[in-house]
């Protein structure tokens, strides 16, 4: 981990009159080789002075170089990634306030005997922990009495909050959590809940969340329609596997699909995924087919794959301003760093200022007009540059165009007007990095459980995936909302927009 380190600059002692007369002294004769140096000397330290060091990121210092050696005092200065949490992280918690028992508001000071005491706005906090198992079970035993003559049998009534389900609309929602929400298969949710005392067979679990996906299903609905109406659209795809799935008569393509979407600029920001034979190219237009007719053509951020832009299937179909992943630009010059460390320095340096500037933007709450004045003013003179730059070294044989340099030259220059839309659009992003991290849900589930068996399988895991990360995208609790989903099936039903 790279440490904040205080740049040790050099000192020297500087004689202003002693310069002024060296000077002056140069008018009349030729300045002498020591005063020369003595003026040199000071040119240079005052322009290292003045001169801002150029922006290198942690990650660009770990690809072109070697990290510096940590001294033993910084090795054991705390991490600030130390994984403590102050109590108002722990938003899902029982809460008990606890009265002192010796004083109230209004008594006398016991210490001084001569102020009074009076509550706090802040109280002090104790946080403690207990496990349990995911999913719980409690056993109810009724008592029964069976009369000797007539042989009728009475049972005592189901005490209250037994509730007229076996299953609670929790336990579906904990196990959706767990499998698609964290990647835990099936079978190994079922080994856990045996080992715990609380048998929860596989067959069991997928019964629930089958049943519980087709009460929310409705929602899922309303999020694709919500989803349509973005400014800007995030799309791409990883493979997945589906044992069984049925493909049509003409489609001779062999590849199995999970798309990730990520909707932003229509108020909340919406994360869908779609499993099946189709590219993220063909599903994004199925979602666009339910943007409204009045509604401006979206921005789509995606990589270059022409698999990922929606091909219209009529001619007045709605089309889309097109913007290519500039992580995707930068990852072909980290690739081959070690072999051009000069070139792709000059190269990472570049776009770690034009992410910086990004990051001064969303730091200081700037507007997408704003951010988009200040790209235009800082960064559209680093890209100019960065390309006259790269066409230069590829025109005049300076870098071999077959080599992994001069691959990752023209990949940038030939998707140049995509890659630098954040500087014509206002709100263009620079990546699709929050798309990336939506799929690292399907990944999860790919590297855990290997496949889905049905198409339909599929379709519930995609279902989840989009209600959990939706929810998390919007700093919401994705267990309680499912649980509630479930709850309220039949307000659901009725305007699932709500």
């Amino acid at each position: 981990m790279k440490k904040n380190r205080a740049v040790k600059r050099r000192r020297i002692d500087i004689d202003l009159r002693e310069l002024d007369g060296v000077m002056d002294a140069a008018v009349e004769e030729p300045i002498t080789e020591t005063d020369a140096n003595k003026v040199k000397t000071a040119l240079h330290v005052l322009v290292e002075r003045l001169t801002p060091e150029p922006r290198s990121t942690e990650k660009t210092a770990q690809v072109v170089e070697s990290p510096p050696p940590v001294s033993s005092e910084e090795s054991k200065s705390p991490s600030p990634r130390h994984g403590r949490n102050g109590a108002a992280a722990f938003t899902s918690v029982q809460k008990v306030e606890v009265a002192n028992s010796d004083l109230s508001a209004g008594c006398t000071c016991p210490e001084c005997q001569k102020g009074k005491v009076y509550p706090q706005k802040e109280r002090k906090t104790l946080l403690r922990f207990a496990a349990q198992p995911p999913i719980q079970a409690t056993v109810y035993e009724l008592e029964r009495l069976r009369c000797n003559l007539c042989g009728e049998v009475f049972t005592a009534q189901e005490p209250e909050g037994a509730g007229p389900e076996k299953y609670d609309e929790t336990v579906p929602s904990m196990v959706a959590q767990l499998k698609y929400g964290s990647g835990m298969p099936f079978n190994r949710i079922e080994a856990l809940q045996k080992k715990l005392g609380v048998p929860l067979p596989a067959s069991t679990q997928w019964e629930l969340v089958n049943d519980a996906a087709e009460l929310v299903k409705p929602v899922h609905d309303a999020l694709i329609e919500q989803a349509a109406q973005g400014q800007v659209l995030h799309n791409d795809d990883t493979g997945m596997r589906v044992l069984n799935i049925e493909r049509g008569a003409n489609d001779k393509r062999t590849g199995v699909f999970t798309t990730g979407v990520v909707s932003a600029g229509g108020g909340h920001e919406v994360a869908l995924y779609f499993t099946g034979a189709q590219h993220a190219g063909e599903n994004l237009r199925d979602v666009l087919e339910h943007r409204s007719k009045d509604a401006k053509a979206p921005m789509l951020m995606c990589d270059a794959l022409s698999r990922n832009v929606p091909k219209p299937e009529a001619p007045d179909s709605l089309s889309v301003i097109l913007g290519n992943c500039l992580a995707h630009g930068r990852r072909h010059f980290v690739d081959v760093a070690d072999n051009f460390p000069d070139e792709c320095r000059y190269v990472l340096e570049t776009l770690g200022e034009v992410y910086g500037n990004d990051e001064q933007a969303r730091e200081r709450g700037m507007s997408p007009q704003e951010r988009l004045a200040l790209h235009k003013e800082r960064s559209s003179p680093l890209m100019k540059k960065l390309k006259a730059w790269m066409t230069a070294q590829l025109e005049e044989k300076r870098t071999e165009p077959n080599s992994g340099l001069g691959q990752a030259m023209k990949y940038m220059l030939k998707h140049w007007d995509p890659l630098t839309l954040f500087l014509r659009k206002a709100g263009a992003p620079l990546d699709n990095n929050i798309c990336e991290r939506a799929l690292k849900k399907a990944v999860l589930h790919r590297k855990n459980a290997l496949f889905y068996r049905t198409i339909n399988g599929a379709q519930v895991g995609d279902l989840f995936m989009s209600l959990i990360h939706t929810c998390e995208l919007n700093d919401v609790n994705p267990f309680n909302y499912m649980t509630e989903l479930q709850r309220h099936a039949e307000e659901l039903r009725k305007d699932p927009t709500a």
